[in-house]
């Protein structure tokens, strides 16, 4: 994941050689759990050990893109996703946070309208985020590509898995839409509780979960391509886009998905309880409405994204 590309791991995020960082979650809590027990020198051994790590795994990351080390990482981004709309469960659904100008804050677009405070609390993230190189990664794509900031880390330079294309593919606006629309009725209560601040810091986080997980999409697709080359460069070059999503889907996988992924949201959205007592009924989120997320439109916005990637494969 971005995480661990910004501070210094040069992997993909697809498989299971990817470096740990301290910005990685178990790389970060180890060092500072042992922050009383380790002199400076064993950590200062430890952090170059990771550097190590990281050097190695820039030389060749094709080895990592198969489909089941993609499906790998899909699967992890699934638990990303679920508890990140847990969390923005607990709040209601707060119409303000998305409407233009419903509360004061700095901004507007190029047509002069006024940003929303999810908008704004959006590009704000992404100005700390993209100059902590988040956004130099392959996997990550940004709401607002054109007001990204300069660099305060030297940028990495990344084996060319993918097209150089790339990064012209983002259907970040249509996620926006898509999670306004449709996601945050679905999950949270109707209403206002006035907890505006949280809820949109929430909706970011759901927001750039899920844009990783659809733009994951290229890497499918690249990874489908270069094990049936040929029946895709036929569809390519017919400009047959209804063949190439038919080549693409598996119908199979994708109920598989759902019901994993539905099971997921109910395990994680249980009270833990201890002893005997029955497991609480009571539920953070539906099960059905992460579910129903998935098969309606993250599923589908990925294969988009997938066919418009294919589509210009052959560029290069």
């Amino acid at each position: 994941g971005w995480r661990g590309v910004m501070f210094g791991s040069q992997a993909i995020g697809a498989g299971s050689v990817q470096a740990r960082p301290l910005a990685t979650r178990g790389g970060r809590r180890s060092v500072l759990r042992a922050g009383s027990r380790q002199s400076v020198a064993a950590r200062s051994r430890s952090l170059a050990s990771v550097t190590s790590i990281d050097e190695a795994s820039l030389r060749d990351m094709s080895g990592l893109l198969t489909l089941d080390n993609i499906r790998s990482s899909l699967i992890r981004q699934e638990d990303t996703i679920i508890f990140n709309l847990i969390e923005r469960a607990q709040f209601a659904a707060n119409d303000p946070v998305y409407v233009d100008g419903a509360i004061a804050v700095p901004g507007y677009d190029a047509n002069g309208r006024h940003h929303s405070l999810l908008e704004y609390a959006l590009r704000e993230t992404e100005q700390l985020h993209g100059k902590m190189r988040r956004y130099t990664s392959p996997a990550e794509h940004a709401f607002f590509p054109d007001s990204l900031p300069p660099l305060a880390l030297k940028p990495i330079e990344f084996d060319p898995v993918l097209a150089s294309f790339n990064k012209e593919i983002n259907v970040n606006k249509k996620i926006m839409e898509v999670y306004v629309d449709d996601v945050v009725p679905a999950i949270a209560k109707p209403g206002d509780d006035n907890n505006y601040g949280s809820a949109s810091m929430l909706d970011v986080a759901v927001l750039q979960a899920l844009s990783t997980r659809i733009h994951y999409g290229m890497f499918v697709a690249e990874a489908k391509f270069r094990e049936k080359t040929k029946q895709y460069t036929e569809l390519i070059k017919a400009r047959d886009s209804g063949g190439i999503m038919e080549l693409l889907t598996d119908i199979a996988v994708e109920d598989r998905v759902v019901e994993r992924v539905a099971l997921k949201a109910a395990t994680f959205g249980q009270d833990v309880v201890s002893g005997s007592a029955a497991p609480s009924t009571n539920l953070k989120i539906s099960p059905d409405a992460v579910g129903s997320l998935y098969r309606k439109w993250i599923m589908p916005l990925t294969k988009e994204v997938e066919v418009m990637y294919l589509l210009r494969r052959l560029e290069e």
